[in-house]
């Protein structure tokens, strides 16, 4: 051991230098280990690139040596020659107009490689509704993205893959907060009272689409907050590929469920002849993108002076300097881990994952915590006569709540008071107490944020299980087994003397609330599948059966009057309360709905010498939601398409494709209420007895949809420039509503079909760009714009009224009535005239339509780059014609704030005026504002290193992922994509309301991720 230590450090080891010869041999050791590939032996390479088509030599194919600057280009005949070329290096061919493609060395002297054109493009597998096509024969309107087109980053459910990377798909966030729903809106809004939300299918499983959690019912004195999102039990980084069906055309198939679209997410699955085992990680930074622009402590006194008040006054000016945003907002991090194995052989594949994300929310004391785990395994027998599969994911998402309810009133929540509450406040009274003004209804920020707890806990399994005959070669039989079981608790309360309570808890001594949901959906199908093949005629015929039975269940019970300590776990000990004399501590009810589906559906594609293609669909839907005498609804659809590339006309020196599609369909919306048929009664506190609630109506059914398109997809410049084109118009009727029930009946609601027409149409353009492919830069440019016009062309009802305003002085106030002519949930406001001498508003005496929520035009831009061993994407989005009514505005930041003592800045007067600050909060034009924005979205760097060919990883690659990056807005709220989900009225959504929403996030992550 001596010699060894004498050859490599030059001396003997003293006593006390171990551990700096230590050092140097891991300096040594990890220098030869990144080396190793240095002193593989360098060659000369040679060989040839053909096409695969026709096996002819391609000349001009750019010839690089993976990760360096070392390249050629191929000769007149294809052939190629690099010098000084080590055994594991990795050459990467590419052409335009053909597919690049990497290969190893592995000790060779000769390559040869043969490129296929991008026409192989065409034959990528697209998902559609029980089945798959590809995208040359695909007739309807299907968008397919696959990883490399997802959004990059800190990504809780699976549709912030797609956001703004999808034409004709546009989504408008909830909230900033981790775990938050995602309105989404597939070629516009069509419903007034029903689901709008399209159909979801995860690996060919229908989910139920309801909430898998309660929400808060705004009982505990802060407001509603929306249930979470239930898609979260999805893993991201398990899913293969998204496909959305768009037209009627494709979500036809899905019957009374498909009117709002479809979007089919189909996870990763273990590959043949191959295993691999994939660790990622993830680290994330988040800070709100903006916060309220509030005043210093010397600012708020000069207005309130200004204002009339008494600066010397303790109500006023309590003597501290307090920015109430920075105590209940943080630097939020957010860690995400991945797990997985999967491999196969020719006759069994399987795949395991393991998931942990744990994401915490800008405001504190929020956030969201998951643990996923899936697995997916096939297997063939009897010589692939039979296939036998197997797919489950299970998950646990903990969601940890703050008060953030979005029809608080001049209470305010954890955002409002941060907003308005006087700087000079400060947190703790001198006793080390939570400070109060002595006001009953005044709330601190800080104690509001900790005494008030919120969370949820939801367990969701989905199963299926499947297995193919294969009976002859062109004639198979399936059947499909899904189970889908959920079980969420959510728990709030607040702690007794917290301050601001007084008047919403009954003797301000606590409150505590358990609400559970629980979800089960049982799926059985069958289908067969059968398919021609004679030369030029192809025909590929589908049949099935299905059915689903769909169950939901609800109880909560709710507590007052504790009497245990404050700070103790009131949620987890609701039996400590006084229940004595007139002190009615708890409270509580259930619910239950059940309804079963039983479908029969059938497709049937035809293809005529490649040339003219053609879909006919029809779903035949039995509900037991529908009324007795519409139990089953019919639901047909016809697709066309024209291929004229393949016609002698079409110059094939200019379009690798050109298809000309045509489609016309009819879809259902079954998303109401699972009793509103029949006759329901529910408890009356009064008597002790059962009311009637609901009056029975045989004739109730589906609403339905409508809907034609006309689209061209092409392909050119060998297929550099490729895209698609589509028209669409879509009408929606029987629009289901609730009414007051006629009297003499006792009940209070009867629902039926309103003979209306919600009319959508507009245009889609997708383009994807390939701007440079070389040995040392590939550039791809890939974009998409929807341009839309929504309209309530006939309402044969008298309006019908939505668009709820909260806060100080705006109680019963709506803006969005529902009008015949004008877009759904238009926004009809007074005008405002400025202001009289007094400082106060003036209105116009009439109201009037001043804008829609809806952008007229929705966009986004993406550009992906390579270069050697690094990648780069950077993805814009926009919206243009928009408008969105700032709500906070005008409820907290309104010009009588100041003389209320609130801390805000929004358009304050100047003690130059002399004008009064008295005036009330009145809704008017004033807040309406233009939602147009341009963002930067999505920023990702990437580089994956040059590994050694005996080294412990078969890949490695770093990243640096940016989200949120920059806003560009007139709005002077903090981000115009919002809506605020608490601004219903009698059950009727809203949209384009934006109140104290939780703030967006800007984000930075640093990932690794690592193949063996």
């Amino acid at each position: 051991m001596k010699n060894h230590f004498y050859r490599w450090f030059g001396r003997p080891m003293r006593q006390g230098a171990v551990s700096t010869g230590l050092l140097k041999f891991a300096a040594i050791a990890v220098a030869m280990l990144l080396s190793i590939g240095a002193y593989a032996q360098d060659k000369t390479v040679t060989g040839k690139v053909t096409d695969s088509g026709d096996g002819s030599g391609l000349p001009g194919v750019s010839v690089s040596v993976k990760g360096t600057n070392k390249g050629t280009q191929t000769d007149a005949t294809g052939s190629f020659k690099l010098s000084n070329v080590s055994d594991n290096a990795v050459l990467v061919f590419s052409f335009v107009g053909y597919a690049k493609q990497e290969v190893s060395v592995g000790g060779r002297s000769q390559v040869n490689v043969s490129l296929a054109s991008e026409t192989k493009a065409l034959e990528e597998v697209v998902v559609v509704g029980y089945g798959t096509t590809t995208k040359k024969d695909a007739t309807g309107g299907v968008v397919a993205l696959t990883a490399k087109d997802f959004n990059k980053g800190v990504i809780a459910s699976p549709e912030q893959l797609l956001q703004g990377r999808a034409a004709g798909v546009q989504m408008t966030p909830n909230s900033g907060e981790p775990g938050a729903g995602i309105n989404i809106r597939i070629r516009g809004t069509t419903s007034i009272r029903s689901g709008n939300g399209p159909l979801y299918v995860v690996d060919g499983i229908p989910l139920d689409g309801g909430n898998t959690s309660d929400g808060t019912d705004g009982s505990a004195g802060v407001g509603t907050t929306a249930a979470r999102n239930p898609l979260n039990f999805l893993n991201p980084s398990d899913i293969e590929n998204i496909s959305v069906l768009k037209d009627a055309s494709a979500a036809a198939i899905y019957g009374s469920r498909g009117a709002n679209g479809v979007v089919l997410i189909t996870t990763k699955k273990g590959k043949s002849g191959q295993s691999n085992l994939n660790f990622s990680a993830n680290t994330a930074i988040s800070n709100n993108y903006k916060n309220y622009d509030v005043l210093s402590t010397a600012d708020f006194l000069k207005q309130a002076t200004a204002a009339g008040l008494d600066a010397s006054n303790k109500l006023i000016n309590a003597g501290s300097s307090t920015n109430w945003q920075d105590q209940v907002y943080r630097t939020a991090v957010a860690q995400n881990y991945n797990l997985s194995y999967g491999g196969g052989n020719d006759n069994t594949n399987y795949f395991f994952s393991l998931g942990y994300n744990d994401q915490q929310g800008t405001i504190k004391n929020s956030g969201m915590k998951k643990v996923t785990a899936r697995v997916n395994a096939t297997h063939k027998l009897f010589d692939n006569k039979v296939v036998l599969a197997v797919a489950m994911t299970t998950s646990k998402v903990t969601d940890q709540l703050s008060a953030t309810g979005g029809d608080i009133g001049f209470e305010g929540n954890v955002i409002s008071t941060a907003i308005k509450t006087n700087p000079t406040y400060p947190v703790y009274a001198a006793d080390g107490s939570y400070f109060t003004s002595g006001t009953p209804s005044f709330r601190n920020p800080v104690s509001l944020l900790n005494q008030y707890k919120g969370g949820a806990v939801t367990n969701r399994t989905l199963m299926n299980i499947s297995g193919t005959w294969n009976i002859l070669p062109n004639l198979s039989y399936k059947a499909n087994f899904g189970y889908d079981n959920s079980d969420g608790v959510t728990r709030t309360s607040v702690d007794p003397n917290t301050p601001g309570f007084a008047t919403n808890i009954p003797g301000n001594q606590g409150y505590a609330r358990i609400a559970n949901r629980y979800l089960t959906t049982t799926t059985l199908e069958h289908t067969l599948n059968y398919k021609l093949d004679l030369g030029k005629n192809k025909i590929d015929a589908l049949a099935g059966f299905s059915y689903q039975k769909f169950e939901n269940q609800g109880n909560y019970i709710q507590a007052n009057y504790f009497v245990s300590p404050a700070g103790f776990d009131l949620a987890n000990n609701i039996n400590f309360v006084d229940n004595s004399g007139t002190n009615k501590a708890y409270s509580g009810g259930s619910s239950k709905g059940v309804s079963e589906l039983q479908s029969y559906f059938g497709r049937v594609n035809y293809n005529y010498s490649d040339k003219y293609l053609l879909t006919a669909t029809l779903r035949v839907d039995g509900s037991s939601k529908f009324g007795a005498n519409n139990k089953y609804g019919y639901f047909p659809s016809f697709a066309g398409a024209w291929r004229l590339s393949n016609e002698t006309f079409v110059p094939k020196e200019v379009f690798t494709d050109l298809k000309l599609r045509a489609g016309w369909g009819v879809t259902g919306n079954q998303e109401f209420p699972t009793n509103t048929s029949l006759a329901t009664y529910a408890p009356n506190s009064a008597s002790g007895g059962l009311q009637k609630e609901n009056v029975p109506n045989p004739d109730i059914k589906w609403e339905t949809t409508t809907a034609s398109n006309i689209g061209l997809d092409f392909s050119l410049l060998k297929g550099r420039l490729s895209g698609t084109v589509d028209y669409f118009n879509k009408s929606t009727n029987n629009l289901l509503f609730p009414f007051a029930a006629p009297q003499p009946d006792v009940a209070t609601t009867r629902w039926s079909n309103i003979p209306a027409d919600i009319r959508n149409k507009g245009v889609e353009v997708s383009l994807t760009y390939q701007v440079l492919a070389g040995k040392k830069l590939d550039w791809e440019v890939s974009g998409n714009a929807t341009f839309l016009k929504n309209e309530v062309a006939r309402l044969d009802v008298a309006t019908i009224q939505t668009g709820n305003l909260y806060g100080q002085g705006l109680s019963g106030a709506f803006i969005q009535p529902i009008t015949q002519g004008y877009p759904l949930y238009g926004f009809f406001l007074s005008d405002f005239l400025g202001y009289d001498s007094n400082g106060n508003t003036k209105l116009s005496a009439d109201k009037s339509y001043k804008g829609s929520p809806f952008p007229t035009m929705t966009w986004g831009l993406n550009n992906s780059f390579s270069l050697g061993n690094w990648n780069a994407s950077l993805f814009i989005n926009g919206q243009q014609g928009g408008y969105v009514y700032n709500n906070t505005a005008n409820a907290v930041l309104n010009r009588a704030s100041v003389k209320q003592g609130n801390n805000v800045t929004y358009y304050t007067i100047s003690s130059t005026t002399g004008q009064a600050f008295g005036d009330a909060p009145v809704p008017s034009s004033f807040y309406l504002e233009k939602s147009d924005f341009i963002r930067v979205s999505n920023f990702s760097l990437g580089y994956t290193f040059k590994l050694p060919a005996n080294s412990f990883a078969k890949s490695l690659n770093i990243s640096l992922t940016g989200q949120n990056l920059l806003l560009i807005s007139n709005y002077s709220g903090l981000d115009p994509e919002v809506t605020n989900t608490a601004a219903t009225r009698n059950g009727v959504p809203s949209l384009g309301i934006d109140y104290i929403s939780y703030p967006k996030a800007r984000t930075f992550s640093l990932g690794i991720n690592a193949n063996f």
